[in-house]
């Protein structure tokens, strides 16, 4: 398996990286399709896509800089890739890159409640209270310095 990063915006990779997440999160866990895909893909994110050995897509996530640091979201795998380290090689790939271009920022990320034991195994801390968004429970969870 592989990840990269996503180079353009404008990219079939990107494309490959949206219909990922569309399948996870629209059509898996009933988002509304207008949530999932917002101003911040083809702008201010940086993206990744995962593939497997023979190039089929199987995981995506995205990283973009806020206010409060660098927020790490949207990581999909797709169900058939799920306990494969899918998620575990684009965790790892989306933070190297984040520590190496913003050394000194607050990394975080809204995990979903199933996820919080995964991101914790790798290194993120529960940050506040359990809250809903898109009607999935999620707890914001920061990255250890």
């Amino acid at each position: 398996m592989q990840v990269s990063r996503i180079s353009s915006p404008q990219s079939s990779e990107l494309d490959e990286a949206l219909a990922v997440r569309h399948t996870v999160f629209v059509l898996g866990q009933n988002v509304p399709a207008d949530l999932e895909n917002d101003a911040h893909d083809r702008t201010d994110a940086t993206h990744y896509l995962a593939r497997t050995d023979d190039g089929t897509p199987c995981g995506a996530a995205r990283w973009r800089v806020t206010e409060k640091g660098v927020k790490l979201e949207r990581f999909a795998v797709l169900e058939a890739y799920r306990n494969q380290q899918v998620g575990a090689a684009l965790l790892a790939a989306v933070v190297q890159d984040v520590r190496a271009s913003h050394p000194q920022a607050t990394v975080y990320l809204n995990a979903q409640l199933p996820a919080v034991r995964f991101y914790e195994r790798h290194g993120f801390e529960k940050v506040g209270e359990k809250f809903v968004e898109a009607d999935i429970e999620h707890y914001q969870m920061q990255l250890k310095k």
